[in-house]
């Protein structure tokens, strides 16, 4: 037996769980994803998002609205008679009669381990927060904000200098394993359900919210402690990507480890990119300059000196 679903989803975190879905057997009635967008240094052309292209690889139908808040929308979505929409990184919030519309209503696959981390940057703000571990989890989807019950959870490791594209990259393969199983035990009766509050008093987490990130967060203070910048180079690492001016050109900062060290925050400690903070110091393992490509920091260091005692930052 295989279900009849929608897939809703955009960025190339959400492929993978497609992919998984249509391997599996199941009937993808539509794919719903974000429209294109203008891309290029000037904007002048637009591209379809990376569901809308595996979408059209695997020969499924795709719908592209702005909106899904008007009534003829809602009712195209309505006469697709899916058994379950799966909701993966969308980008769209889902009107009541959306989320009713499919017999199961819908699942959503949300990479961090709720209630902890409900919002627009789960893997960001849990690399920054310094957790050591995340997750992906299936949920059932409700009006509010991450708020619906849990029904799969796989637990993710987040190593001390791994970076959010990394954890991503774990996250997105543990949603196309974890959707085929919820789909699985949808379809025997099988699928039960958590309430994040239970979840919390089981578990002692906290309702933790992952604000979107803002430009002016990337500008790396050096004044901070050398444990803080380092877990947000790589919380931002490779978007929006954590910077510092070096020789008046900025530099982008990929990958970072806190280390002993002290000094004038901003200052090179060594030959070899250690950088004191307020607190210790940063070793800036790898980086990238502007218009150039990301290298680790001996690549760096063999086309650029950056002695002891240079300064980082404006």
């Amino acid at each position: 037996m295989t279900l009849r679903l929608v897939f809703m989803g955009t960025p190339d975190f959400s492929v993978p769980t497609l992919r998984a879905l249509h391997e599996a057997g199941h009937e993808i009635a539509a794919v719903y994803t974000q429209p294109p967008r203008p891309a290029g240094r000037r904007g002048l052309e637009t591209v379809a998002s990376p569901v809308e292209q595996e979408a059209r690889r695997l020969g499924l139908s795709v719908r592209s609205p702005v909106s899904l808040k008007g009534a003829e929308e809602q009712a195209a979505f309505a006469a697709l008679r899916a058994d379950v929409a799966v909701v993966v990184a969308y980008g769209l919030l889902l009107p009541k009669p959306i989320l009713e519309a499919p017999r199961f209503g819908a699942l959503n696959g949300h990479g961090s381990l709720l209630p902890r981390w409900r919002g627009a940057a789960p893997i960001q703000r849990a690399i920054e927060a310094g957790d050591t571990v995340t997750g992906m989890m299936v949920m059932g989807m409700e009006a509010g904000l991450d708020t619906g019950p849990v029904a799969l959870t796989q637990e993710v490791a987040i190593g001390p200098t791994d970076t959010a594209r990394e954890v991503h990259d774990r996250l997105s393969a543990a949603s196309a394993a974890l959707m085929v199983e919820a789909m699985t035990r949808l379809e025997d009766g099988s699928l039960r359900f958590e309430t994040q509050d239970a979840i919390a008093a089981r578990t002692g987490r906290e309702v933790k919210y992952a604000a979107k990130i803002e430009k002016g967060e990337a500008a790396v203070d050096w004044s901070r402690p050398a444990a803080e910048i380092a877990r947000r180079i790589n919380a931002f690492s490779p978007f929006p990507g954590a910077w510092t001016v070096l020789g008046g050109e900025r530099l982008k900062l990929l990958r970072a480890a806190a280390e002993e060290g002290r000094g004038e925050p901003g200052l090179a400690l060594d030959d070899a990119l250690l950088v004191a903070a307020g607190e210790g110091a940063v070793r800036l393992l790898e980086v990238q300059k502007a218009g150039g490509k990301g290298s680790d920091a001996a690549g760096f260091l063999r086309g650029a000196k950056v002695p002891a005692g240079t300064r980082f930052g404006a």
